[in-house]
């Protein structure tokens, strides 16, 4: 069957379902997570951690580092993620990967307030993306796209976002982005940037290049906004450092 590929050039990947009854299978991985937890305490002290209980195919935490004077935002990092490597990447290296968002120094994240889901969608979108190339024996790596269905839904009644790309975490020190581990495949740290409708569509049609000019146009952060309103559609034109 011949590739699908947008009018920018990117590969089209269509997903039905997973396997049924997907099972975590423990794989001897723990010194994986050790490391990656050892990795996410460089960024500053760990405020708390949101363990799994039931674990389909890897076991996927989130880590939390708080606001500090020089990022004054919250971080959510995945461990878990890169305890199986993933099928499909195009070099042996590329295999293993964490997620992280960003979230405001004022979002809710206690238990009470997670249990709204217009609190709780961020750490739902970021799990759900770090555990899809278990579940569907794929890859996923920096400037892919995965809508929220099809046709994309948002992911809550109080945001208009309802897609996602991976991008360079480019808000936390460069050394952060990949972990190295002599003798074993190195770990890649990637960035979840929720998008709009309109904004995945400059992507399929124009490229990753096309959004991140849009971003910078726009004065698009890599903070969780909500309310933010879509880039690919903004009027103004104001330069930014980020991308």
């Amino acid at each position: 069957m011949a590739e699908e590929r947008s009018p920018g050039g990117s590969r089209i990947y269509r997903y039905d379902r997973p396997p049924e009854d997907p099972q975590y299978v423990p794989t001897g991985g723990g010194d994986t997570q050790e490391a990656v937890e050892t990795h996410i305490e460089t960024l500053g002290e760990i405020e708390f951690v949101y363990h799994e209980l039931i674990s389909p195919l890897v076991h996927l935490d989130v880590f939390s580092v708080g606001p500090s004077a020089d990022r004054p935002f919250r971080t959510l990092v995945t461990c878990g993620m890169s305890e199986k490597p993933m099928t499909g990447a195009p070099e042996p290296e590329l295999t293993r990967s964490e997620l992280c968002l960003f979230l405001p120094e004022e979002w809710p994240v206690d238990s009470e307030s997670w249990e709204d889901h217009r609190h709780f969608w961020p750490i739902e979108l970021l799990k759900f993306l770090a555990r899809f190339p278990h579940e569907y024996e794929t890859w996923l790596w920096r400037e892919h796209t995965l809508p929220n269905g099809d046709p994309p839904a948002p992911y809550d009644d109080s945001t208009a976002l309802c897609g996602a790309m991976i991008v360079p975490p480019v808000v936390l020190p460069d050394a952060f982005a990949v972990l190295e581990r002599p003798g074993e495949d190195d770990i890649h740290f990637f960035a979840v940037v929720p998008l709009h409708a309109d904004e995945m569509t400059l992507k399929l049609r124009k490229g990753a290049g096309a959004v991140y000019d849009a971003f910078e146009a726009a004065n698009t952060e890599l903070v969780i906004d909500p309310d933010r309103p879509s880039a690919a559609s903004a009027k103004r034109r104001k330069r930014f450092g980020l991308f």
